[in-house]
């Protein structure tokens, strides 16, 4: 838990950072650096998404998964949950933005390889020297995302310590299963979701991300069911 911990802090960090250069910034350039962001969130998520080696994995576990998350609604759940804490902090003159700014950060700081395989080593390997990278990583982007769309990004940190929290405490669980080969699978799932984050932010499009999740894990169970029928 210790790389979590230290990556829920960094985001908190360049949240707080975030806050205070963006009352200084004009809202055009706030725009086009979102986009910018949303060009390197794009970049970030094929590079992952092309290191599949099981194209047909990735296709399977992306049809069932959303298939999954749309009939659990995750992405209305989330959108839900986005507006209770604008209602509840938009006393803070962050009402509109709370909502997406906490859904958006949420999911591109959970969904990428490193909060899976960063997890997965901190707690079978005691190695934090990924999640430590990753938290270096994500306070920067919370600087820049917190400056555009405000303090929900802050709150996404509470989202990054539950669910990195939960891959490592089952992580010892899952050991016989979690080879090499679901582990890059998984990454190539979380990479395209990763992808479709950042057309979302660069056309301001909603593919519903949120529903896709389920597809993540579920390397974990197609790759051994691959390998009985192959």
């Amino acid at each position: 838990m210790i790389g979590t911990i230290i990556n829920t802090l960094l985001i908190l960090l360049g949240s707080f950072l975030g806050l205070l250069i963006s009352r200084g910034i004009p809202q055009r350039v706030r725009d086009t650096v979102m986009m910018a962001m949303g060009l390197s969130t794009l970049l970030i998520g094929l590079s992952g998404a092309l290191k599949t080696t099981d194209t047909l994995c990735v296709i399977v576990c992306m049809g069932v998964g959303s298939l999954l998350g749309s009939l659990l609604n995750i992405e209305t759940k989330l959108d839900q949950l986005g507006h209770f804490l604008e209602k509840k902090l938009s006393h803070s003159g962050e009402a509109g933005s709370i909502g997406r700014g906490f859904v958006t950060a949420t999911l591109v700081y959970c969904v990428g390889a490193m909060a899976i395989v960063g997890s997965i080593d901190s707690a079978l390997r005691g190695d934090h020297s990924t999640l430590i990278a990753k938290g270096v990583i994500d306070g920067l982007t919370a600087v820049i995302f917190t400056s555009s769309l405000g303090i929900g990004v802050a709150l996404s940190a509470v989202s990054v310590l539950l669910y990195q929290g939960a891959i490592a405490l089952l992580a010892s669980l899952l050991a016989p299963i979690l080879t090499e080969s679901v582990i890059l699978e998984m990454s190539a799932v979380g990479g395209l979701l990763i992808a479709a984050i950042g057309l979302n932010l660069v056309y301001d499009k909603h593919i519903p991300v949120g529903n896709m999740l389920p597809a993540i894990f579920l390397p974990l169970a197609y790759l051994p069911l691959a390998g009985l029928f192959a």
